[in-house]
């Protein structure tokens, strides 16, 4: 009975022991969260729920908890929960909120020994900023535990900059951020000498990009869009992603941006969606957790696993982890390796309520050792592995740097660059690698305007993209083939090159780059002052100048081209100079006369006179003999006067006919200025516009030929300007109108004009240049300029120069009508006027010879007057006969055969002589008239004599004569004139009524000298 008792005894006082020490190994823990953080209190009670299953850790223990949630930016509500935590017997406190809550908790549990783990969460994911000091009475503990480590985003961010070697960038932060983190790295980019600019993103982003536009002039939004190639980024993925889309789809960043965002609390998915939002290259700074890369490995720890959903990486819900969340889990796990090393060592204090507002409440004696014990050891989960250093501070933290490559393609690779850990430092290389000779991938969005011959549509098919071709496209092209990138081309929608609008803003071609509609501008754009200060440039291409196209002149047919050699003055002086010397050679005869030979018919009046000096001066000869000397020296320095002429005639005159050499009047812009006959001008708002403007109107840069050429164009209130380039050309080719514009793009036209209708005049020195403008700060500017000088060095430029400009033209640029080249046949145009004169003088001469006709005819059918029929004095004309025939009888007189005309004693032997004679009256039975002309033809002495006196002529003549049977026939059958020569140069015809024998004298030896076989012989009468 006894031993029964005792052994009850025994067992009661066992049971009551066990009941006290199970009492006290309730674990009870506290948490207070921020009300926002609701996936903080999931992984807090998943975490106690897989330790209170597992006995890994704790055997028989297990743990409670108890949540409260505040507002973060409400210490007295955070104060008043972790009372009325305390109140319930906490062995630990475990937050999760801001630093401006948890200053109060560190303050209370320092107060009543209760360690805190304090897990800083910053609001809405912005990077965390370090909590200010806390203010504590000296010589008293620090309860708190910092489990997140100190805030390294200022070192991290300095050191990735540096290695960037940025000297200029913009610092972003979203109002959610507290600048005052952020401080020591602004002071050691201020004595380092960099020029940081700092800007809040408000919540309503696009609202703030908005009146960016609105408020800033384009100068100074120019200089923003500069400003915003390097950038960092202090705020949550979010907004990050927010901020990035706006600006990219309002062009205010390009291809060769460079951004670096860096926050903490960055996802896998984050980081996706952030890469396939932004363009040029981005640079992503986030916190990392070492892990080994067997799964295994990752869950199952030294004495726990983990749970499979958290440390697997594959799992959807650890994907989604945020890092306080991965912080909360291993607080649970830490504070549950202290309870149970507590619970081996038996030092385990019992916990009593503690009251925090009674005044004389003492702190929990155990909290001390609690506190030590948790700085004492640490715990591997998901954050690699959680310790404590003496300050209480939590010393494992790595970063990742991972950036993505300059480019536009959609999801391309991101890869790790470098990492960093306080003890290290940066672990990799950092270079800010420009875009070189491999421009593989990048899509360049061209805009162009449409200008022959550097930028036309090759193929327009419907439904298809149009085809370009042209010179820039080529010189396009080439980059491409040799750098790689690849480029979308479209028209501007205004088909203009651009101007500065007075509100301030830039249309066409080139408000397209300002406001980043497009990356690269193409066509014949030429660099100016006024462009470069809002684009970039490159280096020139092709040299420009300003010209001006014109209408060739019409060719007219010039019928008298053979007068060209001579001007019409000249002309005048050479017929007054033949008038005068003729004149001249008249009176000198006149003074002194020439003795004239025997049977010369010549005579030295005026019209023989003139006849003859024009027949020396055209190389003819004359028939008047001048045997005196004055004569002979006049007429000698006439011929040389007359060969010198002809001479330079001849030489001149071929000159003219095989080349044709018109001087036209507008040669050059200078000769267009001092013109104001023809109307002329260019394309409003353009370059060249500009050009002649500041060139007429800018006082330092004035010149006189601009200043004229501007009046001109505005004369008429610039209604000569056109709006396009096509439109000047058409007036030119179909008007009368002279159009200013780019030298090149005017010779190509007036090459390829299919009627060579057109010429070009300019400037010899080109001033400026063809260039591919691009994006203020592109970073293509630099490449493409390289490529360029390579192409022109090469020669390569020059073979596309002369695909659109080739040397062998079909038509003459230059020249201001259609002229013959050297060496081509003569047309019918150069000789025409010669034909013309030949066709005046047969026309003339025909007139001449009817009037004459006529003339003669009337005078020939006039009947002869009673003066005209008196007899002659028959003793003078025996006389006169017989005179004739002494002269003729001289042994010493000779003949001229040419002094006959025709020979009496053969008409009957020439029949056919017969019939072509003059027919005046029949010799035997009409009247003969004979008449008698003397060398100057004044007078006329007409006898008529009978037939029967005829007849005894005859008898007479033929008795003296020995002719035989010629004289026969003539008696018997002779009809028709009897007509001879006198000695005098006169002619006479005479039929003798009645005569006295005339002896004849025979002018040759020999009885029988037949006259009938030689008409050219006969006598004198």
């Amino acid at each position: 009975m006894k031993v029964i008792s005792a052994i009850l005894v025994v067992a009661v006082f066992w049971s009551q022991e066990w009941r006290s020490v199970l009492s006290d190994s309730i674990i009870h823990i506290g948490a207070i969260f921020d009300e926002s953080a609701r996936k903080d209190d999931e992984v807090f009670r998943l975490a106690v729920a897989d330790l209170n299953l597992n006995n890994e850790i704790l055997e028989t223990e297990k743990i409670t908890i108890s949540v409260e949630f505040v507002d973060g930016n409400n210490p007295f509500q955070a104060v008043q929960e972790a009372c009325e935590l305390m109140n319930r017997g906490i062995l630990a406190l475990v937050s999760s909120i801001g630093c401006m809550s948890a200053g109060s908790l560190q303050t209370l549990a320092d107060a009543m020994h209760i360690p805190h783990l304090f897990i800083q969460r910053s609001p809405a994911g912005t990077p965390r900023s370090a909590c200010p000091p806390t203010s504590r009475i000296p010589g008293t503990d620090d309860y708190t535990l910092m489990v997140r480590p100190p805030v390294y985003l200022n070192e991290v961010i300095m050191q990735v900059v540096s290695e960037y070697s940025w000297q200029k960038f913009i610092l972003f932060y979203d109002s959610d951020f507290d600048i005052r983190g952020i401080e020591d790295f602004l002071d050691r980019t201020s004595q380092q000498g960099m020029d940081v600019s700092l800007q809040k993103v408000e919540s309503n982003i696009n609202m703030m990009i908005t009146s960016l536009f609105r408020t800033m002039r384009v100068e100074e939004l120019h200089r923003y869009r500069d400003t915003l190639r390097r950038a960092v980024l202090f705020m949550s993925p979010a907004t990050a992603k927010a901020f990035i889309t706006e600006v990219v789809e309002t062009n205010l960043v390009a291809f060769d941006c460079h951004w670096i965002l860096i926050n903490e609390e960055i996802s896998d998915y984050d980081l996706q969606e952030l890469v396939m939002k932004s363009i040029g290259r981005l640079t992503l700074v986030r916190q990392t957790f070492p892990m080994p890369q067997n799964t295994t490995q990752r869950c199952v720890k030294h004495n726990h696993r983990i749970n499979t959903s958290l440390c697997d990486p594959k799992n959807p819900k650890a994907q989604q982890l945020e890092i306080t969340n991965r912080y909360i889990y291993d607080t649970v796990l830490l504070l549950a390796n202290t309870f149970h090393r507590k619970l081996e060592d038996r030092k385990w204090h019992s916990m009593a309520s503690l009251s925090c507002i009674r005044k004389n409440s003492k702190p929990w004696q155990g909290g001390k050792s609690m506190l030590d014990t948790v700085k004492k050891f640490g715990v591997s989960g998901l954050t690699s592995f959680l310790e404590f250093t003496d300050n209480g501070t939590n010393p494992n933290i790595f970063f990742e740097i991972l950036g993505t490559n300059y480019g536009e393609d959609r999801g391309r690779g991101v890869s790790r660059l470098a990492t960093w850990d306080p003890v290290h430092g940066l672990n990799g290389t950092l270079t800010d690698r420009k875009l070189e000779n491999n421009m593989r991938g990048v899509v360049l969005r061209v805009v162009t305007v449409l200008e022959e011959p550097f930028v036309m549509v090759s193929e327009n098919v419907l439904g298809k993209p149009k085809k370009y071709q042209g010179f820039s496209i080529d010189v396009l092209d080439a980059l491409s083939n040799y750098l790689g990138f690849k480029y979308e081309i479209y028209i501007a929608p205004d088909h203009k090159y651009g101007s500065l609008q007075p509100d301030g803003q830039w249309n066409g071609l080139m408000g397209e780059l300002v406001f980043k509609r497009a990356d690269v501008g193409l066509s014949a754009l030429t660099i100016t002052p006024e462009r470069e200060s809002v684009v970039d440039f490159t280096t020139r291409y092709m040299d420009y100048s300003v010209g001006v196209l014109l209408r060739k002149a019409e060719r007219t047919v010039d019928m008298f081209a053979c007068l060209a050699p001579f001007d019409l003055s000249l002309w005048a002086c050479i017929a007054g100079t033949v008038l005068l010397v003729g004149i001249l050679v008249y009176l000198l005869n006149w003074l002194n006369p020439p003795r004239l030979p025997m049977g010369s018919v010549s005579s030295t009046t005026l019209y023989n006179s003139m006849w003859f000096v024009y027949g020396s001066f055209v190389q003819q000869g004359g028939e008047v003999p001048y045997t005196t000397l004055a004569t002979r020296m006049m007429m000698g320095v006439w011929w040389m006067f007359a060969l010198i002429v002809i001479s330079s005639y001849t030489a001149n005159l071929a000159a003219f006919l095989t080349i044709t050499r018109i001087e036209n009047s507008i040669q050059s812009l200078q000769d267009l200025s001092k013109q104001t006959e023809l109307p002329y001008g260019t394309v409003l708002d353009s370059a060249v516009y500009d050009q002649v403007r500041s060139k007429a109107m800018n006082p330092f840069e004035r010149d006189p030929m601009y200043s004229q050429m501007w009046r001109m164009i505005n004369r008429t209130g610039g209604g000569d300007n056109v709006e396009e380039s096509k439109e000047g050309i058409r007036k030119v080719k179909y008007g009368r109108f002279g159009f200013v514009w780019d030298a090149a793009v005017l010779e190509y036209v007036a090459n390829n004009d299919e009627d060579c209708s057109l010429y070009t005049a300019s400037n010899s020195a080109p001033d400026r240049g063809y260039g591919i403008a691009m994006q203020h700060g592109s970073p293509y500017r630099d490449i493409f300029s390289q490529r360029i000088l390579e192409l022109q060095q090469n020669g390569d430029m020059d073979i596309l120069k002369l695909k659109w400009w080739p040397k062998d033209s079909p038509c003459d640029l230059y020249s201001s009508v259609q002229t013959r080249h050297r060496g081509n046949a003569l047309d019918i145009h150069s000789f025409a006027g010669v034909f013309c004169v030949l066709a005046a003088g047969v026309v003339l001469s025909c007139l001449i010879a009817m009037v004459e006709s006529w003339w003669s005819r009337r005078k020939g059918s006039r009947v002869p007057s009673k003066e005209d029929d008196k007899e002659i004095d028959l003793e003078h004309l025996h006389r006169r006969v017989n005179s004739l025939c002494t002269e003729d009888e001289s042994p010493h007189k000779q003949f001229s055969t040419s002094s006959v005309d025709l020979t009496p004693l053969d008409m009957d032997a020439l029949p056919a002589a017969r019939q072509a004679l003059e027919q005046i009256s029949d010799f035997r039975n009409t009247h003969i008239t004979t008449t008698t002309f003397i060398p100057e033809q004044i007078q006329t002495l007409s006898r008529s004599l009978s037939a029967k006196a005829a007849a005894g002529f005859s008898a007479g003549f033929g008795s003296g004569g020995g002719g035989g049977g010629g004289l026969q026939d003539h008696r018997t059958g002779g009809v028709g004139p009897f007509r001879q020569r006198a000695p005098n140069g006169g002619f006479f015809r005479s039929p003798i009524k009645t005569m006295s024998s005339i002896p004849y004298q025979p002018t040759g030896p020999g009885p029988n000298f037949g006259y009938g076989n030689d008409p050219d012989r006969g006598t004198s009468i």
